[in-house]
């Protein structure tokens, strides 16, 4: 299972410029297209150790589909082209929001001076548009049912009239802290401005990284307990067309540890609670994506769906131990390779190996 973000953002904040860093797609900025895609391998430096152990045959990385869309804005001109648009991300599981945190009169801009506040007001209020007529079309749908005493179809349609009322004041759902039932009742409506969100500060240079911009993006951020990353996406585009043992040279000379796309998987698994898990052998070394806290069972059923109707037990060895003792006899020999059963939760770097009946 790969990982799946809509890249948004307003016109001219360098989105596109941050999707060439994040995917070395080489995307002309300038390009008349409507929208951009591209799916790429999330690095992760144990599979490329466990590759290094086990020489497999394949070595599969998870992936992050990054769907790119126009910048938006609130339509002047009533033709609701950004909420055809926001059609394109609807199934991604997160938002990457650029906002511009970087001033440079050479450089265009939708507005005058750089205020992230506003630029991520104006964004939302793009996705609550989108979210307004669809919230409306299911309103309307529940209003027959529920006046002819449907128990389900009262409390749905309450709990999505609560929704766009709140929504009408300028509050993203996201940000209205629904409850789990709530959540189920405006499920089918998909809603864009529900969906958690990553804010990428896009500056000119990595020195700016504690600009006044950044510090008042990380603050909203912190508001809604979202992560920010600060990226030189014109840098880190540039360096990404180079040769991946070239990369991390330049990386350094810009004084990072990790590329755009590290820090993002980063900020992302940890926003969404995801956390990666192993298989490994002869044929493939592969990483897998689950939920923080996930049972065996269902971290089992991201291999196959068999692996989950069937289970049995799952052998879990660490990763950590793995590469400190070498091999999977000194592991066993330590103590160290453990048998777990339906309710064991399945932790970041566990390499599993299941056991199941056909």
């Amino acid at each position: 299972m790969g990982l799946s973000c809509g890249l948004i953002g307003l016109p001219q904040c360098g989105k596109t410029v941050i999707f060439n860093a994040i995917t070395a797609a080489g995307v002309s900025s300038y390009s008349g297209a409507e929208m951009n895609r591209a799916i790429v391998n999330l690095p992760d430096q144990r599979i490329n150790k466990l590759a290094a152990m086990y020489h497999p045959r394949k070595t599969i990385y998870t992936t992050l589909e990054v769907v790119d869309i126009p910048g938006l804005k609130v339509s002047q001109d009533g033709n609701n082209r950004s909420s055809k648009l926001l059609g394109h991300i609807k199934n991604v599981e997160a938002l990457l929001h650029v906002v511009r945190c970087f001033e440079d009169a050479n450089v265009p801009f939708e507005y005058d001076t750089i205020n992230p506040i506003r630029d991520v007001e104006t964004v939302d209020l793009e996705l609550m548009a989108a979210d307004s007529l669809t919230l409306k079309n299911k309103i309307e749908r529940t209003e027959k049912k529920a006046k002819s005493g449907d128990k389900d179809a009262i409390r749905e349609h309450g709990h999505c009239e609560k929704v766009f009322t709140a929504i009408q004041e300028g509050i993203p759902a996201r940000k209205q802290k629904l409850t789990a039932l709530e959540i189920a009742s405006v499920k089918e409506c998909n809603l864009v401005s529900l969906k958690p969100v990553v804010y990428i500060a896009n500056i000119k240079v990595v020195a700016d990284s504690s600009n006044k911009h950044v510090a008042v993006l990380k603050k909203l951020a912190e508001e809604e307990s979202a992560e920010v990353i600060t990226i030189c996406g014109k840098d880190e585009a540039d360096i990404n067309q180079l040769a991946s043992e070239e990369r991390q040279e330049f990386l350094k000379d810009l004084g990072l540890q990790e590329s755009s796309m590290e820090r993002l998987m980063h900020a992302a698994y940890k926003h969404l609670g995801l956390i990666s898990f192993f298989t490994v052998g002869e044929d493939e070394v592969r990483a897998w994506t689950c939920q923080k806290g996930d049972k065996a069972p269902t971290a089992a059923g991201k291999i196959h769906t068999d692996l989950e109707k069937g289970f049995i037990r799952m052998e879990v060895m660490r990763y950590d131990d793995l590469i400190e003792l070498g091999s999977e006899a000194a592991l066993s020999k330590a103590g160290k390779l453990h048998i777990q059963g339906r309710d064991y939760e399945v932790q970041d770097g566990d390499i599993v190996q299941v056991l199941f009946n056909k």
